[in-house]
């Protein structure tokens, strides 16, 4: 199973090319295969997609401006898959295809629907199809469509059924494949592990961090917030998680901790967590 980051971490750590080379050295001394690569990071972003990075603790950075086919070839590398969003797919399926297939990939991922009501029974059936459509359109280039889940999909379109079921049921299994992301539908209250076996080998892809606190005694209240953390040290069974991936056949498990990093530092974090990888993948 190949290990990669997601780049979404890298935002604060690749602000030049020297920074990012530096940052992607560290990447593959821990013992990374590659990266997971976004579209809106790899170009210029949007002012709003860099406002809704940063209020979540993630800032794309300056990274847009860098040449990343050239940082990878430099660090040994590979792109295991590439984000992008469904409107982009839809309106230049030839030009994104070219793109993932320059970067040496064969999977493009779609990063689930912003001002979307996954609520919406009608919405979710229409959401199913439209990603019908784009992976018949990615077919044609040899290229696989995988659908990444946070935990909106767990959101009932009815008592008894979920956004999530409806995008299983509805998707064709020869067009659309999953990127299965285990700390969100764990925090959506989820059983990711029922989850993960039902979506069997459509799995093709694993979004793995562990869940826990990092806060330190004595506390004002029993309750303590919950956060992502280097893998081994929160309160997921993720080697129950990897045990149901392996029997999925899933091709690559991608990093992804979100911003509550040791000293704020995502590069320090994914050193730890690749230890925990090493010893199981």
């Amino acid at each position: 199973m190949r290990k990669a980051v997601q780049q979404i971490m890298l935002g604060t750590v690749t602000g030049s090319e020297a920074a990012a080379r530096s940052t992607l050295q560290r990447i593959k001394a821990a013992g990374y295969d590659g990266l997971e690569l976004n579209r809106f990071m790899i170009h210029p972003s949007s002012m709003m997609v860099r406002l809704m990075t940063w209020a979540a603790g993630m800032p794309t950075g300056k990274g847009g401006k860098l040449d990343w086919k050239k940082l990878m070839r430099e660090t040994d590398l590979s792109v295991i898959s590439l984000h992008t969003d469904l409107g982009s797919l839809e309106r230049e399926p030839d030009a994104v295809a070219e793109e993932a297939r320059e970067y040496g990939t064969d999977k493009l991922v779609i990063t689930g629907m912003y001002r979307f009501d996954y609520g919406d029974e009608k919405a979710v059936r229409e959401l199913a199809q439209r990603l019908n459509k784009a992976g018949e359109a990615l077919q044609k280039h040899g290229l696989s469509l995988l659908y990444h889940n946070h935990n909106v999909e767990l959101l009932q379109v009815k008592p008894g059924l979920r956004a999530y079921d409806l995008l299983l049921s509805e998707t064709d299994p020869g067009c659309v494949s999953f990127e299965f992301d285990s700390y969100w539908f764990t925090d959506g209250g989820a059983d990711a592990k029922d989850w993960m076996r039902r979506l069997g080998s459509r799995m093709k892809l694993w979004h793995i961090t562990d869940r826990g606190c990092r806060q330190k005694g004595p506390y004002m209240t029993p309750i303590l917030k919950q956060d992502s953390m280097e893998l081994g040290t929160g309160n997921m069974d993720l080697d129950g998680l990897l045990a149901i991936a392996l029997q999925n056949g899933v091709q690559g498990v991608v990093l992804e901790s979100h911003k509550n990093w040791i000293d704020k530092d995502p590069v320090k974090s994914l050193e730890l967590s690749a230890k925990w990888l090493k010893e199981r993948c």
